[in-house]
């Protein structure tokens, strides 16, 4: 039924039907479009946020397109069946998204009605459409005003009849949305805009509508809602225990930003200092540690290590492990000893974890370094403008076995050597390189010359800064550099 405000006035003309034709072919094609683009993002992680919410957006712009065709079939050719169909045809792909005994989501019929109710006979018309939204059979007849609200779901009563007033006593245009419970038990969600009618006084004579269910779109509008606000939680969460494990992790590493000297007096001291690499994805913090400190027998305490995992999780479970390493050792526990310790702690915490280290004990008084490592890379060693990887004594990964023991090895160092401590994520390439030397190690023992160079461990350690700090690595990397007095 055309819109009138007044029933002596002829409705307004429909525009050429060439125009018509030519936005309902741009429309098809960009529906296409769309259902192109949703059906590649078909296969996604249902545990991802994100992309469920961006599913959930391909839905909603379909179902948009979907009212814009069937609104444009309209405007050509009036509800009619063949015009509904050729349309709908172009949608039914997605019918299976549909709630079950609904029309296809593309389909004109079942989804938008026309009604008109004559106040001054008491007649009322209904289009076969609205029929069919209602689930009612035409036989039982098109619902009066007074009884169409005992359709609609109790909060929603209040709504239609102030509409309705509205419209007929202040001749305002009823513009709302509403839910109805049909007789199979279906709620169905309609949008209705309609008129009042005047006659030749100037008096309301009937009131026109017409009716649209959208219940699928606004079906497709919760879901953008609910995996928006569901990944805007993830990405807050992610946020806050990303700013918690930074946090915790800052607490934890040595607080020291430069060159360190260790013991402060006397000969043979370390000249230490070290770095933090974070991966290619800053989320990711690790629980990689570095640390030196000086023990009360005057020896010096060297350790780098690395817990699998990522987030509080891991740089709390790495905090426990530094902070009972840091005891052990001021407790004299010789290197060897000590991971075995470590690796007890690992296998009997409540958050299991897999953890490689190596711990080095430095005499300053000998140049003595007695050390034990657990599936970590072995130190490396430079002197005299080259570099090898010290011989490693035995010992397995942080909790991977029960009564393990650590082998304990010894390396004698003359002044002006270079010590490197680091962890495997330096590098990118998990493979080993063709000498059967752990990733980074390689590219490591290539910056020989520029150590031998240096005259501070922090200069040493900008060499390894400039080499791998751009890279792009799949997890966050530790190296602390010690240089040897005389």
């Amino acid at each position: 039924m055309p819109p009138h405000l007044s029933a002596d006035r002829p409705a307004p003309q429909p525009p050429e039907r060439d125009t018509v034709d030519a936005l309902i072919n741009r429309t098809r094609r960009l529906r296409g479009d769309v259902d192109a683009v949703r059906g590649d993002t078909g296969l996604i992680d249902e545990d991802d946020a994100q992309m469920r919410w961006q599913r959930a957006l391909c839905d909603l712009a379909v179902h948009h397109l979907d009212d814009l065709g069937a609104h444009l079939g309209q405007l050509k050719e009036g509800l009619l069946p063949e015009i509904a169909a050729q349309f709908g045809s172009g949608a039914a792909r997605t019918t299976d998204r549909e709630a079950p005994g609904e029309e296809p989501a593309g389909s004109l019929i079942g989804r938008v009605g026309s009604a008109e109710w004559n106040l001054l006979t008491d007649e009322v018309s209904w289009s076969e459409e609205l029929f069919q939204i209602f689930g009612r059979s035409t036989e039982a007849g098109a619902l009066s005003l007074d009884d169409l609200p005992s359709f609609l779901l109790p909060e929603d009563q209040p709504l239609l009849t102030a509409l309705v007033t509205d419209c007929l006593v202040d001749g305002k245009p009823i513009d709302g949305e509403f839910r109805i419970l049909r007789a199979d038990g279906q709620t169905r969600t309609l949008h209705m805009m309609g008129e009042p009618v005047l006659d030749t006084d100037g008096c309301t004579a009937s009131m026109w509508a017409v009716l649209r269910d959208v219940s699928a779109l606004r079906r497709s509008q919760q879901v953008v809602r609910r995996t928006h606000d569901s990944a805007r939680r993830q990405q807050h969460i992610a946020s806050t225990e990303r700013r918690m494990a930074v946090e915790l992790q800052e607490a934890v590493l040595p607080p020291w930003r430069s060159s360190l000297r260790l013991p402060e007096q006397g000969p043979g001291a370390l000249d230490i200092a070290a770095h933090y690499l974070p991966s290619e994805s800053s989320a990711l913090i690790g629980g990689g540690w570095y640390d030196a400190m000086e023990l009360p027998d005057g020896r010096t305490l060297l350790t780098v290590g690395d817990l699998t995992g990522h987030g509080i999780q891991a740089t709390s479970a790495m905090a426990v492990i530094l902070g009972a390493l840091r005891g052990m050792a001021v407790a004299g526990i010789e290197p060897g000893a000590l991971m075995g310790h470590l690796n007890q702690l690992l296998e009997t915490s409540i958050q299991p974890a897999l953890g490689s280290a190596v711990c080095c004990r430095f005499d300053p008084a000998t140049r003595t370094l007695d050390w034990a490592q657990a599936g970590h890379p072995a130190p490396l060693l430079f002197r005299n403008g080259a570099g090898r990887p010290l011989p490693p004594p035995d010992g397995v990964l942080l909790g991977a076995a029960s009564g393990v023991t650590y082998e304990q090895d010894e390396a004698h160092l003359l002044p002006g050597d270079v010590l490197v401590l680091h962890t495997d994520g330096l590098a990118r390439d998990n493979n080993n390189d063709h000498r059967g030397l752990r990733p980074g190690t390689e590219a490591l023992l290539g910056l020989a010359p520029r150590f031998a160079g240096a005259r501070t461990a922090q200069d040493c350690v900008r060499a390894v800064i400039e080499e791998f700090g751009g890279a792009e690595r799949l997890d966050d990397a530790c190296v602390l550099i010690a240089r040897i007095g005389a």
